[in-house]
């Protein structure tokens, strides 16, 4: 028997035949298929940085703060500004905010439990709820109430949502706004209708591009208050532009943080990393200063793409999806042909890009626009969303 038999035979039932998320990571010139930001980190920002790793590098031999209290005290802070009051025992952070996803997934999912997203959504949210033994249950966008497809493939509906809620009796439900990989947002309603549709549940609103929301757009930030099972996940990969340092975090109940404690691996956080996400939050203004640079070119693209024969959806994120490919796996790769790496989602006859520099958005656009007429003609959204 080869090795790959034997550790087959031996791996879990309900992991065998899966695939490992994996998106590419390749050298090319304009690398637009992650939506991490196109723009580093400032000069002044990594200067604070190593200061701040160097101020703590001498005690790496003790354990870091298991509770990161400072570092929670600041993400509250930030999160304040934009006009809800956050407390610091409101808050979790995690390595990325896919681990305090695991966590969520730890403490309130498990087997017998099931987990509803509402698809398509973040492919991470099924890959950790799978790893947690948790049932996950393929909800539907584009659906009326009583399941007949809408205009609008891509929108979720309180009246769609609401009904299968009830009907697969989740013990966590995952929401997405802005929702990748579509990029549309979720107006309030839609979150408290499911919340009070799910009594048994833990509501989770994925917020990982919130920063890149339009104008008028609020935050479930703002629903939090008498909610106890209501969860709202950040991060600071995104609008902070610090992929490379893993820091996600969330706000909810403090009765919810505490039951996190429970699942949580001890010292968790590194000293380092909290020094780094500190020194970024201490310097919010210049870490976001890029945001509406960005938000210009996301725009920017989804004004140019009907002209060259694609549909985009309306998107609140750092990236667009659209439509009207008639084959995206080939016109995936003669993009990479011609240096620009964007993301095929596996959506028919859809891609997306990350909205990067405007020197990246020209290279973009001009490889579409030197597409021959072949790469167009698959179908598209009838509607796009408000």
């Amino acid at each position: 028997m080869s090795a790959a038999a034997e550790i087959g035979r031996l791996l879990r039932e309900d992991l065998r035949g899966r695939t490992a998320y994996g998106a590419p990571q390749l050298e090319v010139p304009v690398r637009l298929n992650t939506n991490e930001s196109s723009y580093p980190v400032p000069h002044e920002v990594v200067e604070a940085i190593v200061t701040a790793v160097r101020d703590i590098a001498r005690d790496l031999n003790r354990y870091p703060d298991r509770d990161f209290v400072a570092l929670r005290d600041d993400l509250a802070a930030y999160l304040s500004a934009e006009g809800t009051p956050v407390r610091a025992d409101q808050v979790w952070a995690g390595n990325g905010s896919n681990e305090v996803l695991l966590h969520l997934l730890q403490a309130f999912g498990g087997p017998g439990r099931v987990a509803l997203g509402f698809t398509p959504a973040y492919s991470m949210h099924p890959i950790i709820t799978t790893t947690t033994g948790t049932t996950w249950v393929d909800g539907m966008r584009g659906v009326a109430s009583d399941g007949s497809p809408t205009e609008t493939p891509f929108d979720l509906t309180a009246e769609a949502a609401v009904e299968q809620v009830r009907r697969h009796r989740p013990s966590v439900v995952f929401l997405c706004s802005p929702n990748n990989p579509t990029g549309t947002a979720l107006e309030p309603d839609v979150i408290e209708a499911v919340h009070d549709a799910a009594p048994d549940a833990v509501v989770v609103v994925d917020e990982a591009y919130a920063e890149f929301r339009r104008p008028g757009r609020p935050s479930a930030l703002e629903l939090l208050q008498g909610r106890p099972r209501l969860v709202v996940t950040r991060t600071m990969s995104k609008a902070f532009a610090l992929a490379g340092a893993r820091l996600g975090y969330l706000a909810a109940d403090p009765a919810l943080v505490e039951a996190l404690l429970l699942v949580r691996m001890p010292y968790h956080l590194s000293s380092p990393t909290q020094a780094v996400a500190r020194a970024a939050l201490a310097h919010a203004p210049r870490m976001l200063a890029t945001v509406e640079a960005i938000k210009a070119e996301r725009d920017r693209i989804l004004q140019s793409l009907p002209g060259l024969g694609f549909a985009p959806v309306r998107s609140d994120a750092n990236f667009v999806l659209f439509g009207g490919v008639r084959d995206a796996a080939a016109t995936w790769q003669a993009l990479l042909d011609a240096g620009v790496l964007v993301r095929d989602v596996g959506i028919a006859h859809h891609l997306r890009v990350t909205a990067g520099t405007p020197a990246e958005t020209t290279r973009f656009l001009d490889a579409l626009a030197a597409l021959p007429a072949d790469h167009r003609g698959g179908p598209t959204r009838t509607e796009l969303p408000s």
